[in-house]
């Protein structure tokens, strides 16, 4: 039998201090408050693969409603992108209202970086959002009111697309912009997209490489080359008489009716002139008051020029070198004066000429001494005549020729001058096609 100071000892342990009870218990109350605070604001995430499910019911759902017959292409893409195979199987029934509430749910649980392009609702036609069936309301967090949509920004924006996209800014309704699904093409609304037939008719033309040069288009004329006399009346419409003309020149002068001609009435007199190199000969242009009479008509002299080997023909003879003096009458009808030129003294006038060329083509040079056009002239009066053309284009015909019998002589030298800078510029013997040719006795 144990003795009451033992009895003692031993039920010492059961007594506790009511302090440490108290301070115990309200430390485990406040540890259990900020557990359960803590637990109820930390966020919970969603479970990708139930929100996974979700958006592949919500997908299968859509495209049911759309194509019954088979999965549209933009969904199995997406669902291939999520890394899952797709089964399609023929629709039997539409999903009930527990199945679309808890797809919506999961839906809304996802987060935004997670969705893909496919079931956003911007892209969803209007088809499709019809076939969905309706979902009762969800209670969801108040949503802050949005500030107003500036509409000065919103054309700005317009404005700045357009221009990236290379559209036309047409005036339009002020904030109204229209985006096209899976395009590039942004469309202000009450305005017909841009197509590419109204994208190609409003491109500039592209500039074509230039085409090699041949007759007819854009050649000049010229004594050889693509250019020469026997393209002349394909260079341009109005040379075709170059190639169709009945009465041109020159022609080989022969079997003229000899005649007492009425002779030429020369009146020239000395004067001022220019010489110039128009690119096809040596051009030697007047001043007014030289010109001839002939059969009772007064042509005035308008300029001369050379040409070697000489144009005119006597009796299938060909001179070293001739000059045209080409006349005017009142009503425009023209009369040329040809002098033939052959290998001998030096002529003066010519020398004249000579000394006076300018030193660039198409430059026309002013000379500062008189000139005498009757220095070209032969002594004997005699000439042939006939109707002929001009010898260069355009080749007008219905010109009166008058060519002297008597050759005149220039030097070798002065030949070998014009030679340098033109060595042949004479148009080839035209037909006579049976015209008349006249000659002094």
């Amino acid at each position: 039998m144990d003795s009451p100071a033992a009895e003692e000892g031993a039920a010492a342990p059961r007594r506790l201090n009511p302090k440490l009870l108290i301070v115990g218990g309200a430390s485990a109350l406040l540890l259990a408050i900020v557990a359960g605070v803590t637990v109820w604001l930390w966020p919970k995430g969603p479970d990708p693969a139930e929100a996974k499910a979700a958006r592949l019911a919500a997908r299968r759902a859509a495209a049911q409603a759309s194509a019954p017959a088979a999965l549209p292409a933009s969904a199995a893409a997406s669902a291939a992108d999520d890394g899952e195979a797709v089964a399609v199987h023929e629709p039997t029934h539409e999903p009930t209202h527990a199945q679309a509430q808890e797809a919506a749910h999961a839906e809304a649980r996802a987060p935004a970086h997670d969705a893909s392009p496919a079931a956003t609702p911007a892209e969803a036609s209007p088809v499709v959002a019809s076939a969905i069936p309706t979902v009762a309301p969800i209670d969801r967090p108040a949503v802050p009111a949005q500030r107003p949509i500036d509409e000065a920004s919103i054309d700005r924006l317009q404005r700045r697309l357009s221009e990236v996209l290379g559209a036309k800014v047409t005036p339009g309704q002020a904030g109204e912009l229209r985006v096209l699904a899976r395009s590039a093409q942004v469309v202000p609304v009450g305005h017909t997209a841009t197509t590419d037939a109204t994208r190609s008719a409003a491109a500039p033309a592209r500039a074509e490489p230039p085409a090699a040069a041949s007759p007819g288009h854009g050649t000049h004329w010229s004594y050889d080359g693509v250019g020469g006399p026997q393209a002349w009346g394909r260079l341009k419409p109005e040379f075709s008489l170059c190639a169709a003309g009945r009465r041109q020149s020159p022609i080989d002068i022969r079997d003229g009716i000899s005649l007492d001609l009425e002779p030429l009435r020369f009146d020239y007199r000395p004067g001022g002139f220019s010489v110039i190199d128009n690119g096809h000969t040596v051009q030697v242009n007047v001043a007014p008051g030289n010109a001839i009479e002939v059969n009772g008509k007064r042509y005035a002299l308008q300029q001369f020029h050379f040409h070697r080997p000489s144009e005119e023909r006597i009796d299938g003879r060909q001179f070293e070198m001739d000059v045209h003096l080409v006349h005017r009458d009142a009503e425009g009808r023209l009369a040329v004066v040809a002098v033939l030129l052959e290998r001998g003294a030096a002529q003066p006038l010519l020398q004249t000429v000579w000394n006076n060329l300018p030193l660039e083509k198409h430059e026309e040079t002013a000379a500062r001494v008189p000139l005498d056009p009757g220095q070209l002239l032969p002594a004997d009066p005699r000439y042939y005549t006939y109707m002929g053309s001009l010898t260069t284009p355009p080749c007008s015909e219905g010109v009166l020729w008058l060519v002297m019998q008597q050759p005149v002589t220039v030097s070798a030298q002065q030949i070998d001058i014009f030679a340098r800078l033109y060595p042949k510029n004479a148009r080839p013997l035209q037909q006579a096609a049976g015209r008349t040719i006249k000659q002094s006795n």
